[in-house]
């Protein structure tokens, strides 16, 4: 039986790997240094756009990630986004196409 795991899976999962790394040491030293998370994403206008912005594309990811597991039988999509409040979408979204991906390599879908 020929496995799953494709270079593109790797791909992702090792980006995932970036994005836990970076959430669970940026946030850690951001907590230290008592950073308020609100203060940051809303204190100019110029927050409010990227944050916005970020929320935005993460609500086009969450609904990305629903339909796409939907529509590959993956089950349990809701762990991503209980993740994401524990780590770091940059973190759950690339560990989801991972999975995804060779989700697709096992349908045999392109």
């Amino acid at each position: 039986m020929k496995s799953k795991l494709t270079p593109l899976a790797i791909t992702y999962f090792i980006i995932a790997g970036l994005g836990l790394i970076t959430a669970w040491t940026l946030n850690p030293l951001g907590l230290a240094n008592g950073e308020d998370y609100l203060d940051k994403w809303f204190g100019s206008y110029l927050d409010w756009v990227l944050s916005v912005d970020l929320l935005v594309v993460a609500l086009a990811i969450v609904v990305f990630m629903i339909v796409e597991a939907r529509k590959l039988g993956m089950k349990r999509v809701w762990l991503y986004f209980l993740l994401s409040g524990i780590t770091a979408i940059a973190f759950t979204f690339p560990l989801f196409m991972g999975f995804r991906e060779m989700k697709k390599k096992s349908l045999q879908i392109q």
